[in-house]
């Protein structure tokens, strides 16, 4: 199939996509194309909110407002400046329901899948409402005939980005800030901590509210630790094959949202206040900063959850597929892959450089985070295939005059090239997660052999990982039990881990007693 007819073909599928409720006749004013996203305000005088997004790609970009009852209203985007469509719609604020329809070339083997009959999440969208049926419907290409777009109208089987208006009364003027040498993580799951708390109310089990109820906050006070660092709380869905197995993917480690909430984990979405994940989040920070703790967040920069080239299109495929994704030189066809996920984002590429930078600024300034553990980090740095310290990300956090002031946590590994494993390598700004100072403190504890040297060496702050780069030891994050891995209880007790009850037949991961 040529561009040619691969657009033809694409264009054809809008047809079908809007044979939906007939769209009603909406002013609308050209608008700006900064900032991205949807931004309510005022334009001449007029309230309303402000759309735009990224696209160097698209041919059309369609706007869908949603009503309450599910009927769609499709607002054409006119203007395009440098790859930004943008429109000012009046009368919209928040609490709107939206997407978007993009139409242009579909040529799979050439990295391109522009299909307007998938309605797609807004990248920078604050919240969503909904979560994802899969089917048929929310993938881009035929099932049939893989090469063909789908005719299929998702719009029934995803979810909708909202409208929201991030302002909020903050009480914390001085925000925590603790030493690298005074800082005590605490990884928490919003909802697992949250669920088993004797002393959260019922109503609130599961939820933010719940982490920024009294009772938790004076738990982890009781604890002593200094940071709370909260596993993945941006928008995310499970993997399809998950729940074809009556399975969920409860770390969240599947991203479709980098500005917004997970909509899981809201007591307001409970109450049917769709939106209200946003200002709850809010809360439950400032809740935390009351009492002098930092809040960090586990951030999974590294992939989405549209997975690899068969996977659904909810987004950025959708959008602009080889602006998101990095793809194999000379076969944009095919994924690069150094997650296991299916796909590795393009941080290489300015529009998706752009999105991590306002996306970390974002829950710096507005949501008031102190800070982020960066998932699979090497995958960030790998802008031309190998892993480097001055590749295009790390260098943007380094110089963004917010974002260098933030506390910056690496994972130093991924599953890339033989040199994956990028313990000691980053930046002077960057902490590491260090591995090796958690295997060697576990073994000592389990009785196993351990040289007095490297006990030493770990103990001391792994000067042979850091000081001959001339980094301190409080590069180290001296990490001893995590999310993947063993718990400490389950470390003394058992010689092999024990995970069959995931279906998995507890091959899942490593068979490491240490991990």
């Amino acid at each position: 199939m040529t561009t040619n007819q691969a657009t033809s073909t694409a264009a054809g599928a809008v047809t079908a996509a809007r044979s939906a409720p007939d769209a009603r006749a909406t002013v609308v004013l050209p608008g700006m194309p900064f900032p991205l996203g949807a931004t309510p305000g005022e334009h001449a005088g007029i309230a309303g909110t402000n759309f735009a997004i990224a696209s160097s790609v698209a041919g059309s970009v369609t706007l869908c407002l949603f009503d309450a009852a599910g009927a769609e209203t499709q607002i054409p985007l006119a203007d395009d400046d440098a790859d930004v469509w943008h429109a000012f719609v009046p009368g919209v604020g928040p609490g709107q329901a939206y997407g978007y329809r993009v139409g242009g070339p579909w040529d799979p083997a050439r990295g391109l899948r522009c299909n307007p009959a998938k309605l797609l999440l807004d990248p920078y969208a604050k919240a969503v409402s909904g979560t994802v049926t899969f089917g048929p419907e929310v993938l881009g290409q035929d099932v049939t005939h893989p090469a063909e777009p789908s005719s299929l109208d998702s719009a029934g089987h995803v979810p909708r980005s909202l409208v929201v208006d991030p302002a909020f009364g903050w009480r914390d003027d001085k925000r925590p800030w603790h030493r690298y040498s005074d800082t005590v993580l605490y990884e928490i799951h919003v909802k697992g901590f949250t669920m088993r708390h004797p002393d959260i109310p019922p109503a609130l089990r599961g939820t933010y509210a719940g982490l920024g109820h009294q009772a938790a906050v004076a738990h982890l006070r009781d604890l002593g630790v200094t940071t709370v660092e909260l596993l993945p709380v941006h928008q995310n869905v499970p993997e399809a094959f998950l729940i074809q197995r009556g399975l969920t993917n409860y770390w969240g480690y599947n991203t479709i949202g980098f500005f917004a909430p997970h909509n899981g984990y809201s007591a307001a979405i409970l109450a049917g206040r769709p939106g209200g994940q946003v200002a709850e989040f809010q809360a439950m920070v400032d809740a935390l900063h009351q009492a002098g703790l930092e809040v960090i967040l586990d951030v999974v920069f590294n992939h989405t959850a549209e997975a690899g080239p068969d996977g659904p299109t909810l987004c950025f495929r959708g959008l602009d597929n080889l602006a998101y994704y990095r793809t194999v030189p000379g076969d944009p066809g095919t994924y690069i892959d150094t997650t296991g996920c299916g796909n590795s984002l393009n941080a290489g590429d300015p529009i998706m450089l752009q999105l991590m930078m306002d996306s970390l600024r974002y829950w710096l300034t507005e949501m008031h985070a102190d800070g982020f553990r960066f998932d699979l980090a090497p995958t960030l740095a790998r802008q031309e295939g190998g892993y480097s310290k001055v590749s295009a990300f790390l260098d943007m956090c380094s110089q963004d005059p917010v974002v260098c002031r933030a506390k910056l946590v690496a994972e130093p590994w991924d599953v890339g090239q033989m040199d994956s494993y990028d313990l000691g390598r980053f930046p002077p700004l960057w902490r590491e997660w260090n591995g090796k100072y958690r295997d060697t403190m576990r073994n000592f504890w389990r009785s196993h052999p351990v040289g007095l040297g490297e006990f030493a060496t770990r103990f001391a702050g792994s000067s042979d990982l850091y000081a001959t780069a001339g980094r301190r030891p409080t590069a180290s994050l001296n990490l001893i039990t995590v999310h993947d891995g063993f718990t400490l209880a389950d470390l003394v007790s058992y010689d092999d881990k024990h995970n069959e009850a995931n279906g998995e037949d507890n091959r899942d991961g490593t068979m490491s007693s240490l991990r």
